[in-house]
């Protein structure tokens, strides 16, 4: 089983950076493994199309940088389904969003932790990719694997942030991250994600989970906007989505360009 790096540097207390894809392509994980800057790379799973192939072939990239880690964002249903599958084809890590409740929570990472007495999960042996599809089936090598796999749970409806302190104390939750657009839409003021209101109940969440001694991570679009968490105490950021990055870029440089094409014609 190969090593999971996220997990290392959870264990050690160290901070991490990563990084959002909604595309799937491996080209675009070997451009941002190149850059040696992240620690692990988080295949958007609910924001883009993916197969079952392209799930393989994200994790492959990825294992051509053996200091960098990967994850998946795992929406709600079928979430045991692409749990196991997306572990099953060598992704290491499970970013769980929709939870509205506690038991939600658990019930999700059941999908992830072995089906053994002690650990109570629903994880299976599987004849796949991240086994060598026969050397490590399950055996214990794979067993640990599960249990080290690094868990994130989305904290994004109002529901789950009542239940906040439940969720945080919950076995195997190693990091949780607030959602402000879900959010504001489950208190019903859609679009206010970045409003005062909202913004505060993240603060809260994260607060609350530094006293937990559960991980918050937070997402930002640029390393500006990191100063002010950091000095909350908050040292996991995913910064940026290679689709924006793609938009900013053209956007900013083509705006520019095309200014200045036209001033220069008289």
């Amino acid at each position: 089983m190969r090593r999971n790096m996220l997990r290392e540097l959870l264990d050690a207390g160290k901070p991490t950076i990563g990084t959002h894809m909604i595309t799937n392509s491996p080209r675009v994980v070997e451009i941002i493994g190149y850059t040696k800057c992240v620690d692990y790379i988080e295949l958007c799973g609910e924001y883009t199309d993916w197969g079952l192939t392209e799930l393989e072939n994200f994790a492959r990239a990825t294992e051509l940088f053996p200091e960098i880690s990967s994850m998946m964002k795992v929406e709600q249903e079928p979430r045991v389904f692409i749990t196991t599958r997306a572990l099953d084809a060598g992704i290491q890590n499970i970013l769980i969003a929709d939870c509205h409740s506690a038991d939600e929570v658990k019930e999700s990472i059941r999908a992830v932790l072995p089906e053994t007495p002690q650990d109570n999960g629903l994880h299976g042996c599987a004849m796949r990719r991240n086994v060598g599809y026969l050397f490590d089936c399950g055996n214990e090598a794979w067993a640990q694997a599960q249990r080290d796999t690094v868990i994130a749970i989305m904290i994004e409806k109002a529901s789950a942030m009542e239940q906040i302190d439940e969720i945080l104390s919950i076995n195997h939750v190693d990091m949780v991250q607030f959602g402000p657009c879900d959010y504001s839409i489950s208190i019903g003021k859609p679009g206010q994600g970045g409003s005062p209101e909202v913004q505060k109940v993240q603060r809260d969440m994260i607060e609350k989970a530094i006293s937990k001694g559960v991980h918050p991570r937070v997402e930002i679009e640029n390393f500006d906007e990191a100063r002010e968490y950091m000095d909350m105490g908050v040292r996991h950021f995913c910064i940026g989505y290679d689709l924006s990055s793609i938009y900013e870029f053209i956007k900013l440089n083509g705006e520019k360009l095309r200014q200045a094409l036209n001033n220069g014609i008289k």
